[in-house]
């Protein structure tokens, strides 16, 4: 059997390499720190978030944005607590694919024609699949004036994570505000639509109220398991420091 020769032994940890591989543990070590204080400050916007929203949710409720400001809304509106007069036009509903913790079903999407004439689609609640024709709930098909309060909502166009909407075939999987209304030929749609509330309809169906505001939260968990990996790298970076200090000392 061969043995490494002291001379093959200082070309393969030559002092260049040594140093190349300290500084590529350093940036290493630095990386790893930095992600973790990104995770810190990405905490900080999520706990500040689910604070704003959650205020949004249990504030007072003011009327639903006009034709005038529909411009200016942004995300910063969602979930904000709304209320809004007029006529539903339940001959336009829209059923939108739902599963919810009262199981599978629908969305009931109906607009609601306001007095200047523009219409706010609304979700009115869920439906189970037996459930679905119109003719199963009469009673909850309500004529009239009415006022709908709940939490405004952004559109989502185009479809869900898994599937598209197939506006052709009638199939929807997200409540996509203007391809609903396109369908349905509502003009003077409002960009957003509006989660009904838990108040009860004629006959129990459709069931509002169960909006679902859940936002993730591991960036704590996160953080400290890049910080734990910055420390290991760090103190992986001192072993071999050290070692070199020893080395050159017992030269």
């Amino acid at each position: 059997m061969s043995e490494t020769s002291p001379e093959k032994e200082d070309r393969r940890h030559s002092p260049a390499k040594r140093a190349l591989f300290v500084v590529c543990l350093a940036l290493l070590a630095a990386a790893l720190a930095a992600l973790g204080t990104w995770q810190v400050q990405r905490l900080a916007w999520k706990r500040d978030l689910t604070a704003r929203i959650d205020q949004r949710v249990h504030a007072a409720a003011v009327p639903a944005p006009a034709r005038t400001e529909w411009a200016k809304i942004n995300a910063d509106d969602e979930y904000r607590r709304v209320n809004a007069a007029g006529t539903l036009a339940n001959d336009r509903e829209t059923l939108v694919y739902a599963s919810t913790a009262l199981g599978p079903g629908y969305w009931v999407m109906t607009p609601l024609t306001l007095a200047d004439g523009t219409a706010i689609l609304i979700n009115r609640g869920f439906v189970p699949t037996d459930k679905r024709d119109p003719a199963a709930r009469r009673e909850g098909q309500v004529s009239g004036p009415v006022e709908i309060t709940g939490l405004m909502r952004m559109t989502e166009p185009k479809g869900s994570l898994l599937r598209s909407n197939d506006v052709e075939a009638d199939r929807w999987y997200s409540r996509d505000v203007a391809a609903i209304a396109q369908k349905r030929g509502v003009d003077g749609v409002a960009p957003y639509f509006i989660d009904a509330d838990a108040a009860a309809n004629p006959g129990g169906l459709p069931v509002g109220g169960l909006t679902v505001i859940h936002f993730p939260n591991n960036h704590l968990v996160y953080a400290i398991t890049w910080y734990g990996l910055a420390a290991m790298a760090l103190a992986l970076l001192v072993f071999i420091l050290r070692g070199e200090i020893g080395r050159g000392g017992r030269r």
